[in-house]
């Protein structure tokens, strides 16, 4: 609108340029010389150090090149194989699948706005973006002062709502350096700094505890830092921020980690039972009307009662016994159980009575001292699901809870991204660091074997027409397998 106006195009396109700015449909663009004397100073700091830095950064990078089409080429048939299945296996039995230049593995996160990446962690998805993009760019920028190359700017750009950086190099002094030296340029940015960046994020990630020792201390529970308002752990007598989780029915609980798998080894494994008198299970049973459920499990408790369980139990004379008991008084009477024999002390009769609930479903003891025992019914997953913990406990009440929580979420974003665009960018593909590097790598390995340029270019050009297939395929089967499942 601006550009169509007789009166203000000028003007307008003059303040554009005076700022660095560059406006498109979808795409914002803001370019400085402001850093141009810093990036001089990185690139002249210990010359020998940063010829071995990038050196080895070079090799790294060819090796990943390779390394990038063996993975998307199994990536590919794990993919097809998988859509051939009625059954598809786990999302983690596949090494990769790339989803708009993000990759997913065990090292990186597979992760669409909108589609699969909560909101709440789209202020660390876009966050890490960036951050990854601006390491990759200062790496291409150092590189190339460190090889002679002029250095015209920095910038950083926003194209739709993805964040990224990008440094103005003189072309021609580009084209005039040998192939080697080209190939420590390109393989700085993602490829090689990028694969650094995840390393450092993974040490620091695995350092936590260490680096906040003087503030926070683990090792003693997993501290409840939000539940979300439809949980069914939500409730007076439910779990509430600054809760501390000491252990899950007999399973003890020390980090978020023994959290997960206590849930996990509880949703694999049948239902545990409680030992109860025989004396106690007179008194406490009353009378009920027992009915099947549709999946056969039996239930004998009115359906409006909120403190009553159908418990099951057997003896001597008849297996298949039930007695609608109050669930609190019954767990915190017995010790856990799985057979009668468990139950055998002091010459007293007791049964093991375990409660009588429909498939997936468990009833769960959650300890989080001082307060009452938290009893929750449900599928394991969905308390997994909708309560948030930490390992790091505040020494003092003014720190707060979350900053661990943060600190550790965004390296782990740091770490599946960096990885994913390390992977992503070394493929041989069209308008990635692949493609100068492919190009730079058949200069300088191939003049003496394939003396005509135009034949090199040739090879060149049908290598990324290969790798660019490679990749869109994966794309598109990735995208296919987030949004069609």
């Amino acid at each position: 609108v601006l550009q169509s106006s007789n009166s203000l195009k000028a003007s307008y396109e003059d303040w554009l340029l005076t700022y660095g700015l560059s406006v498109s449909p979808f795409h914002l663009r803001w370019q400085t010389a402001l850093f141009n004397r810093q990036f001089y100073s990185w690139g002249r700091w210990k010359p020998k150090f940063l010829y071995l830095w990038f050196s080895v950064g070079m090799v790294f990078g060819i090796i990943a090149m390779f390394g990038s089409v063996i993975l998307l080429g199994k990536t590919l048939l794990q993919t097809l194989a998988q859509m051939l299945t009625e059954a598809p296996g786990a999302q983690n039995d596949r090494m990769l699948q790339v989803v708009v230049s993000v990759a997913s593995s065990d090292l990186c996160l597979r992760a669409v706005p909108g589609v699969n990446l909560p909101v709440s962690q789209l202020t660390y998805f876009f966050s890490a973006i960036l951050v990854s993009g601006v390491i990759h760019e200062v790496g291409h920028g150092v590189a190339a002062i460190r090889e002679q190359v002029r250095f015209n700017g920095f910038g950083i750009f926003i194209f739709i709502v993805y964040p990224g950086a990008f440094v103005d190099l003189f072309t021609t002094h580009l084209q005039l350096i040998s192939p080697v030296q080209q190939l420590r340029i390109f393989c700085a940015g993602r490829v090689w700094h990028n694969f650094v960046l995840g390393v450092a994020s993974f040490m620091v990630l695995f350092l936590l505890p260490a680096i906040l020792f003087p503030f926070y201390y683990t090792g003693v529970g997993a501290l409840v830092t939000e539940v979300a308002e439809d949980s069914p752990a939500n409730g007076p007598r439910g779990l509430f921020v600054g809760d501390l989780v000491t252990s899950l029915q007999d399973c003890p609980v020390y980090n978020v980690e023994d959290w997960n798998s206590c849930l996990g080894d509880i949703s694999e494994k049948s239902q545990v039972g409680y030992c109860v008198s025989a004396a106690t299970l007179q008194q406490l049973s009353f009378p009920a009307r027992v009915y099947r459920r549709l999946d056969g499990t039996v239930e004998c408790c009115s359906n409006n009662s909120l403190t009553d369980i159908c418990f099951s139990y057997s003896n001597k004379l008849d297996s298949h016994l039930y007695a609608c008991l109050p669930a609190r008084k019954v767990i915190e009477a017995g010790k856990v159980c799985r057979t009668n024999q468990d139950c055998h002390k002091d010459f007293v009769p007791s049964f093991c009575v375990t409660p009588s609930l429909e498939n997936q479903t468990r009833l769960i003891r959650v300890k989080h001292p001082p307060h009452i025992d938290m009893l929750y019914v449900g599928h394991p997953m969905h308390l997994q699901y909708t309560v948030s913990l930490s390992s790091f406990v505040p020494r003092q009440n003014f720190l707060s809870i979350d900053l661990p929580v943060v600190i550790e979420t965004f390296c782990k974003y740091l770490i599946s991204l960096s990885g994913a665009l390390a992977v992503i960018n070394a493929v041989p593909c069209f308008a990635l660091d692949g493609q100068w590097i492919l190009n730079s790598f058949l200069e300088a390995t191939l003049s003496s074997l394939i003396v005509e340029k135009p034949n090199r270019e040739l090879l060149g050009f049908l290598i990324l027409l290969a790798g660019s297939a490679l990749l869109a395929a994966n794309v598109a089967l990735g995208l296919w397998m987030v949004t069609a499942r």
